[in-house]
C-alpha cells in the first residue's frame, strides 16, 4: 500500500527544514532497501516499528543464522509541496501546479508557524489560526473551481443523487462550514473519493515550535491551546475517526529545527537527545503515527530467514487481501494463513514454539487480521 503525506502550509513556516530531516532519514534507510527512482520533491521515510529487530534476532537464533535477516519496514512518500501563497487556487504564486501535487496525496501534513523568529519573514504569515485559515481557503476555493466543472461536464451522464451529491459540498464550502460524511452510502463515498478534493482529504495539524518550547509537558500545553483555537472550524475529512473529542485535535507538534539535528545522529544518539527532552520518539515518527490513526491503517509482520518485514493494509482488511499486498498472485492461489500474535510469538521465541504451545492458528481467507499479526501464507501452485 503506497501512503502518501503532503506536506502543505505558507512561505517560511518550517516546511523546508521539515523535508530536509525527512531527506536524511531516507539516505540512511536507502542503504538497506530498495527503491525505484525518486523524484526530488519526495522523501521516503521508513515507518517506524521495534517489532521488526525483536522478530529478525528471533528468526536468527530459531534458524541459527550468522547474521540477522534483512529487515525490511514499511515506509511513507512524504511530498514537499511549495509554499502557497493567498490567491493560489487563482495561480498566484506556483499556483494550481502545486494545488495539483495535493491531489495524489494520501493524507495532508498541515504545517503551521507556532514560533516566533524575527529574523524569519512572514510571508502571508499573521498568526497560527489566519494562516492555518488562509491555506484552508486557497484549498476550498481550489475545489470550488473543481466542481464546477465537474458538474458541467457529468450533468448528463451522472445521476441526479451524484450531482446534489456535488451540490451540497459546494455549499458547505462556500459557507466554509464541516460536511458530514457519516450518512453516506458506500456508492457515494466512492463516487467522491474518485474526485480527489483537496479540502475533504483526511488532514493533520503539524505544529512547528521553537527548539526551547520542545518538551514533553509543552507539548501537551500546546495542543490543548491549539484544539480550542483551530479544531471549532475545523472543515471535515474523509477520515474514519473523527477530530471532535481527541485532546490533540488532530495535530502533532513538531520542531523543525530539532528534527533536522535528529536526522543526523545516530539511532543511539537520538534516543538519548529525546530522553533529555522528555521524550520517547521523534516528531517524524509521531507524526507518521498520526497518519496511520487518520487513515485506520495497521501494519502485518512477515518473518523468515530472507526477510523480516512490515506490511500496510487498512484496518479489517482479511487474510486474502493481505496477501494480495505481498502479491497479487497470492490472492488467486490462497489456501489458508499461519498465524501468530506477535506477543505470542516473542514469548514462546518463533514459529516452532509457538506451534507447540498452540499458538499458532489455521485461518481461512476470510479471518479479519489485527495489527501486528505475525502471518506466514500458504500458496498453492
Amino acid at each position: 500500500m503506497n501512503l502518501s503525506i503532503g506536506i502543505v502550509g505558507l512561505p517560511n513556516v518550517g516546511k523546508s527544514t521539515l523535508f530536509n530531516a525527512l531527506l536524511k532519514k531516507q539516505q540512511a534507510l536507502v542503504a538497506n532497501y530498495p527503491f525505484a527512482t525518486i523524484e526530488p520533491n519526495v522523501g521516503v521515510v521508513a515507518v517506524p516499528d521495534p517489532r521488526l529487530t525483536k522478530l529478525a534476532e528471533i528468526t536468527q537464533a530459531e534458524e541459527k543464522m550468522t547474521d540477522l535477516p534483512p529487515i525490511k519496514p514499511a515506509v511513507v512518500n512524504f511530498v514537499d509541496i511549495a509554499g502557497l501563497v493567498k490567491g493560489a487556487s487563482e495561480g498566484a504564486g506556483l499556483g494550481n501546479k502545486f494545488l495539483s501535487h495535493i491531489r495524489e496525496v494520501s493524507v495532508i501534513a498541515h504545517v503551521v508557524r507556532a514560533f516566533e523568529d524575527s529574523s524569519i519573514v512572514r510571508e502571508g504569515s499573521v498568526g497560527v489560526r489566519e494562516d492555518y485559515e488562509t491555506v484552508r481557503t486557497e484549498l476550498a476555493l481550489s475545489d470550488l473551481s473543481s466542481i464546477a466543472n465537474i458538474k458541467n461536464k457529468i450533468a448528463k451522464t451522472h445521476s441526479k443523487n451524484e450531482i446534489d451529491l456535488l451540490q451540497r459540498i459546494e455549499d458547505y464550502l462556500n459557507r466554509g462550514e464541516k460536511f458530514e460524511f457519516s450518512n453516506l452510502s458506500k456508492e457515494d463515498s466512492e463516487f467522491l473519493k474518485g474526485f480527489n478534493f483537496i479540502s475533504l482529504k483526511p488532514e493533520i495539524i503539524v505544529l512547528n515550535v521553537a527548539e526551547d518550547q520542545y518538551t514533553k509537558e509543552n507539548i501537551i500545553k500546546i495542543q490543548e491551546k491549539f484544539a480550542r483555537l483551530l479544531t471549532p472550524e475545523r472543515p471535515a475529512s474523509l477520515a474514519s475517526e473523527s477530530v471532535a473529542g481527541r485532546s490533540d485535535g488532530g495535530q502533532v507538534v513538531i520542531s523543525a529545527k530539532i528534527e533536522a539535528e535528529l536526522a543526523s545522529l545516530t539511532e543511539e544518539e537520538q534516543k538519548e537527545y529525546l530522553k533529555d527532552l522528555g521524550l520517547t520518539s521523534s516528531g517524524l515518527e509521531r507524526l507518521i503515527q498520526k497518519a496511520y490513526t487518520e487513515l485506520g491503517l495497521i501494519s502485518f509482520l512477515t518473518a523468515g530467514v530472507k526477510e523480516v518485514r512490515a506490511w500496510t493494509i487498512k484496518k479489517g482488511s482479511t487474510t486474502l487481501i493481505a496477501a494480495g499486498e505481498i502479491h497479487t498472485d497470492f490472492m488467486k492461489k490462497f489456501i489458508k494463513a499461519e498465524v501468530v500474535h506477535y506477543q505470542d510469538f516473542i514469548e514462546f521465541e518463533g514459529w516452532k514454539g509457538a506451534r507447540e504451545h498452540g499458538k499458532e492458528k489455521l485461518e481461512g481467507r476470510d479471518y479479519i487480521v489485527q495489527d501486528g499479526d505475525v502471518i506466514e501464507f500458504k500458496i498453492g501452485t
